[in-house]
């Protein structure tokens, strides 16, 4: 995909920032496992980088994908996993569905204030017994009056202890696991900003990687939701799930694309000043072959994405090859990260290194916005190889 001036601005203005707002802090909030999202956000929305996609009648720049995916491209250049992740979450996986499919009324109450900063946004999809298996979740959003009344709890929710409003996903009907889901905007806070009645977070869970984004895990009691909050329609919920699913993916793996080559690079200069046995590390055929396969590997997933993108921004079905490129992230995040740190020797198992924390932070690829398993059961469905099941069945 051909990219424009318009493009390389809004790099130029997000990589400022993060330059100078974001990766000066990162090793201060990755010890503390948390980071001021709010401050974070409200400088990003000032920025316009919240809205890039987003309607301007709600405050964005009413800009197509390819401006959003800039975005998550070079997200990638911060010193850590959480930071990006959680304004991923912003962008391109608790809003998605509400801009496109949401009320007025719903737009103006969390669109806007998510696109100018003021609001922090989480998703609540996965449950203790339903990752994946989106289907299988129990939260249910029952009508009483003008409201729902919802209970149930979430799971390794980002941004969760920060976080103003959740795009939750809950059961609001009895009929078929894939017909009975909706997807509806749940306000996390009252106006003294305490957590509203029948809101519990149970605990912030402690995590091997992505330290610096706080991740919470959610109880539901009796929460009352106004009706006028849900997105689109009444058991669409599953569907505007997945559709949401589709920009999570292809935005994890555009988001990897530059820390998995700032790896490559910064494990080069390493191997090349690291003296063993009267050479440097580089030297050795066998390091210098493997940097190079590497950051070829890392050359061939940016093409896989940009494809998907280009599908995507053309109207195409992009759910195979945005699976495929999810897929592959993945694996090549697991790849990368643990072949650059065996050549930081001793260093390598320090904190104190960015290879350490990537190796870390990587390792979620596989796991979050589905399972390496998930991703190769759809595209399976694509090519038609599953057990009796027919191309796209």
């Amino acid at each position: 995909m051909k990219l424009t001036t318009e493009h390389d601005q809004i790099r130029s203005t997000l990589k400022k920032f993060i330059d100078t707002e974001i990766n000066p802090y990162v090793d201060e909030w990755e010890d503390a496992e948390i980071f001021p999202a709010h401050d974070v956000f409200k400088g990003l929305g000032d920025l316009g980088m919240l809205g890039v996609t987003k309607p301007t009648e709600y405050g964005g720049m009413g800009l197509d994908w390819s401006y959003g995916a800039v975005v998550a491209e070079t997200l990638g250049h911060i010193k850590c996993g959480g930071v990006p992740m959680a304004i991923g979450v912003q962008t391109d996986m608790a809003t998605p569905a509400l801009a496109r499919f949401g009320s007025d009324a719903a737009k103006e109450d969390f669109l806007r204030p998510s696109i100018s900063g003021d609001y922090v946004s989480c998703l609540g999809v996965s449950e203790v017994g339903s990752g994946s298996d989106v289907a299988s979740i129990k939260t249910t959003a029952k009508k009483n009056g003008d409201d729902y009344i919802i209970n149930g709890g979430k799971m390794w929710t980002t941004s969760g202890t920060q976080a103003d409003w959740m795009c939750l996903l809950a059961n609001t009907s009895e009929g078929a696991a894939h017909r009975n889901k909706s997807l509806i905007c749940m306000p996390l806070k009252d106006e003294s900003g305490k957590h509203r009645k029948g809101i519990t977070i149970a605990r912030k869970l402690k995590k091997l990687g992505m330290r610096s984004s706080d991740t919470a895990e959610f109880y539901f009691e009796n929460v009352r939701v106004p009706q006028r909050y849900l997105i689109g329609e009444e058991g669409a919920g599953f569907m505007y799930q997945m559709l949401q699913f589709q920009e999570e993916r292809l935005w994890a793996a555009l988001s990897s694309l530059v820390s998995l080559d700032e790896t490559i690079d910064e494990t080069t200069e390493y191997a090349r000043q690291r003296k063993a046995f009267g050479q440097s590390i580089l030297d050795n055929q066998v390091v210098h072959f493997r940097l190079a396969e590497l950051k070829t590997d890392v050359q061939a997933l940016r093409s896989l994405t940009w494809d998907a993108v280009e599908k995507m921004m053309q109207g195409e079905d992009a759910t195979m090859l945005a699976s495929m490129a999810k897929l592959k992230v993945g694996r090549l995040a697991r790849e990368v990260n643990d072949s650059c740190l065996q050549y930081w020797g001793g260093m390598g198992f320090m904190e104190e290194t960015n290879v350490t924390r990537a190796y870390r932070d990587g390792r979620l690829a596989s796991i979050g916005g589905g399972a390496d398993e998930v991703m190769l059961s759809i595209i399976c469905k694509y090519l038609g190889t599953l057990p009796g099941k027919s191309n796209k069945a």
